[in-house]
């Protein structure tokens, strides 16, 4: 318990002299930049409840906890999307333990956000949003959650490059910081002048150089929401195309793709494909690693494109299975909640 106090104390007197050194505004002075104070309130802390049926509820729980950030007057909130996929309800929590129901708005698999509005006031001032383009290797940023400064820690950003996750996801340019931030999920990436340049979604084991051991996390950078958001609002998801999703859940070894998991009636498990396989090709290519993959998949069409699947199978040798690609968004059981 001692070293746990420690460990806060010493935390907090890093995030006040890193937030001293930033450019946010002390006090009243009339300046449309954020105090201190408007930042750490804006960060609320989210709970989501989510039906014991859903699909994501073996993988991601049936209880789920992190961060939101208002980002509007009216008490409109970013949140990293696995937060609040499916959940049948969901609660905001402010700085003086005020509990306030959220609505579910909008889920975007392509960058990952998540947005919930309070149904009631919260009397707190927004958020900015940055511009994440700045945020480059090298630059100081603070990770923020709810709870104030004492819970704030200095970061550093160490690598921009494109992410790819087990779950058919590639995140073009993702933020990568470091050291590791445990309370990652939701939570806000600021910048030194108090605007908000990215969410936070990961733990990662190479922040810094691919190839490196490098524990850290992945942000996603608040660009990617600016050309979606008006049909996030507006109808839940972007109009953008859907990819052709097949419900595979893949392990990189060293370039092999191996199938480690299969959605429950994904089109993949429909086809043939079990765990263990080896992926080699997608349409008679080839593929190397999961980016490749993805890239190439994506490539076909989209849902209800054929897809001819190479998997190499253990004891029975390469077989080429017919998958005919579905829409994630129609296979999960999706709730707008509260």
């Amino acid at each position: 318990m001692m070293k746990r106090n420690l460990r806060s104390i010493f935390l907090a007197i890093v995030a006040t002299a890193v937030v001293a050194s930033f450019a946010f505004r002390t006090t009243g002075a009339a300046s449309a930049e954020a105090t201190a104070s408007d930042v750490f309130d804006a960060v609320l802390k989210l709970t989501s409840q989510i039906p014991g049926e859903a699909r994501t509820s073996r993988s991601l729980g049936t209880e789920r906890q992190g961060h939101a950030v208002v980002i509007d007057s009216n008490g409109l909130a970013l949140t990293i999307g696995y937060l609040i996929l499916e959940a049948e309800s969901v609660n905001l929590t402010t700085k003086d333990g005020k509990v306030v129901p959220a609505e579910i708005l909008a889920y975007d698999h392509n960058t990952g956000f998540g947005m919930v509005r309070a149904l009631q006031p919260l009397g707190i001032k927004p958020v900015r949003m940055g511009d994440s383009a700045r945020a480059e290797g090298g630059v100081s940023a603070l990770a923020v959650v709810h709870g104030g400064m004492g819970n704030a820690v200095p970061v550093n950003i160490v690598s921009r490059r494109d992410f790819s996750g087990y779950w058919e996801y590639i995140l073009e340019d993702a933020i990568s910081t470091s050291p590791l931030f445990p309370s990652f999920g939701g939570a806000a990436l600021i910048n030194q002048r108090g605007y908000l340049i990215g969410i936070g979604s990961l733990i990662i084991p190479n922040a810094g150089d691919p190839d490196s051991n490098s524990p850290g996390n992945m942000f996603v950078p608040i660009n990617a929401i600016k050309p979606i958001m008006a049909d996030l609002l507006d109808q839940g998801r972007s109009e953008k195309k859907p990819n052709p999703w097949i419900g595979i859940y893949t392990n990189d070894q060293q370039g092999f793709l191996i199938v480690q998991r299969l959605a429950d009636g994904g089109p993949s498990a429909k086809a043939g494909v079990e765990v263990g396989d080896i992926i080699v090709s997608v349409g008679n290519k080839p593929v190397k690693g999961q980016m490749d993959f993805y890239r190439k998949l994506w490539a076909t069409g989209g849902p209800g494109t054929e897809i001819s699947l190479g998997v190499l199978k253990p004891g029975k040798g390469l077989q080429i299975l017919p998958v005919t690609a579905g829409d994630r968004y129609r296979w999960l059981r999706m709730s707008r909640g509260n």
